[in-house]
């Protein structure tokens, strides 16, 4: 379909030719018209534009009006739908109209004034259908916030989608990605975003959404690596009533619902060879084909695409298909992994507190500084994600108004244990047993100390030493609290 236009489109259907021409002449005043003879020619306009409400004759040589209203409720159900009736008392057709669906009859002879009213309403409607999904969908992503000041809805969305959102500091690697991708935002090129798992890739994608000009329309996204081909293709693509077992009612497809706005194909590095063929003739064609339909339907949606995985080095594999490669490739951005923002952890790390805080309703004052140089000290190979669930873990067994590193799960302790950055307990990986066993034990100590929250007799204790003992081995490796959690 054609791109909206700036009067609402409509469509009038009637077999006699002095009938089309009148209501088309009087519709056209305030509304773009087209008209057809016949329900297939209707069929073949619907097709080829955008049109928000169908006019139909009730009494037509090959198909009854309801009857093709009906259809095209199955196709294009976001389409208001007017029956026009002279020739049944509209009390009779009550029923059939409720069972199509349709929005309104007019009755012969009309006048021009209702017919204009009624014509109004339903372009109304087609757009208030579309914000509700909009909005729908939205609502979904905004938590509820005080604000100082009475903002709309989407300004909340796009200020909560916005790149400023992406925590980061003035130093950090994921500035150049924000960068490249405001710079892809504004133009409507498909866009495939690579980084490892929980970097944020979705959020880097709803960022170009909102910051393009196809804000104002649906985003949709789907992880295809976790569905199988055949309830992908459904979930994409749409399927009619009676497909298949199980598909009791007629689904519009993902790629159908993001109609003007942008879709995020999640993890396309793992769909398997068949749909990449299947996608790529979308991505060609433009067009949409439901199952158990023989009929294409064309939609105008972004493509934004993410995946965990390397595709170039798929594509020399001939695990994943070139041309599909450079269809989703115009643009490619890499988000970081947290290894390689360190100087980002603890600015991420409050952030990510602070909203805790707020969605679950405990209030604590922060990290502690132990806390922060562990957290900064260990890799998070499940990035983002992994450092949401250690914070929350914290914030739940958190007795008091700081969060201590004694409350960090003990493989980020031993890390930070390990963290060269421990210049007096950094000894050689290899060499004399006696040198390797020391290194040992002086992590153990340090990682048992920060458990213990420094609390030396508690340390000794669990180690099985006098605190004498203790002090003299933390002595011999040079451990202390100040020396050992310094700042980089």
């Amino acid at each position: 379909m054609t791109a909206l236009a700036s009067r609402p489109a409509l469509l009038v259907v009637d077999d006699e030719p002095r009938s089309v021409e009148v209501m088309a002449r009087v519709l056209g005043e305030e509304f773009d018209v087209f008209t057809a003879a016949s329900a297939a020619e209707a069929r073949a306009v619907l097709e080829q534009e955008w049109v928000q409400a169908i006019f139909c004759d009730q009494r037509m040589p090959e198909l009854s009006g309801v009857a093709f209203l009906t259809e095209v409720r199955e196709r294009w159900p976001e389409i208001v739908r007017i029956i026009v009736t002279g020739y049944t008392e509209p009390e009779d057709m009550i029923g059939a109209i409720n069972g199509a669906g349709i929005y309104q009859y007019v009755t012969k002879p009309w006048h021009p004034d209702q017919l204009l009213l009624v014509a109004r309403n339903a372009a109304q409607l087609f757009a208030l259908q579309r914000d509700h999904h909009r909005l729908s969908l939205e609502l979904k992503l905004v938590a509820p916030v005080a604000q100082a000041r009475v903002v709309s809805q989407r300004e909340k969305v796009v200020r909560n989608f916005s790149f400023d959102t992406l925590i980061r500091t003035p130093q950090s690697p994921l500035n150049e990605t924000c960068q490249r991708a405001a710079q892809a935002a504004v133009f409507d090129i498909p866009v495939l975003i690579q980084g490892e798992t929980g970097t944020g890739k979705e959020l880097l994608a709803r960022a170009i959404h909102y910051s393009s000009l196809r804000s104002d329309c649906a985003f949709h996204a789907v992880n295809c690596g976790a569905i199988p081909d055949e309830l992908l293709e459904s979930e994409l693509f749409g399927h009619k009533k009676g497909a298949f077992t199980g598909a009791h009612v007629t689904r519009v497809g993902l790629l159908d619902q993001a109609d003007g706005g942008t879709i995020l194909l999640d993890e396309i590095g793992d769909v398997s060879p068949a749909f990449q063929v299947k996608l790529l003739r979308f991505l060609q064609e433009g067009e949409i084909r439901p199952v158990g339909s023989n009929d294409a339907k064309r939609v105008n949606v972004r493509v934004l695409a993410a995946t965990h995985r390397d595709l170039v080095q798929a594509v020399s594999a001939g695990k994943f298909r070139e041309d599909l490669y450079y269809r989703l490739s115009a643009m490619v951005l890499a988000m970081p992994a947290l290894r390689e923002r360190k100087q980002d952890l603890r600015v991420l790390a409050a952030a990510i507190l602070d909203s805790l805080c707020n969605q679950h309703g405990k209030a604590v004052k922060g990290f502690t500084e132990e806390a922060l140089a562990c957290i900064e000290a260990y890799d998070w190979p499940g990035n983002v994600r992994e450092l949401q669930n250690e914070v929350l873990r914290m914030l739940v067994l958190a007795p008091g108004p700081e969060l201590g590193a004694d409350l960090l799960s003990p493989h980020v302790v031993r890390a930070a244990a390990a963290d060269p950055m421990l210049a007096a307990i950094t000894l050689p990986d290899s060499g004399p047993l006696k040198d390797r066993i020391e290194r040992m034990e002086a992590s153990i100590l340090h990682e048992t100390l920060v458990r213990c929250r420094w609390n030396k007799s508690r340390a000794a204790e669990e180690l099985g030493l006098s605190r004498v003992g203790l002090r003299a081995k933390l002595d011999r490796y040079g451990i202390a609290r100040d020396r050992t959690f310094a700042r980089h």
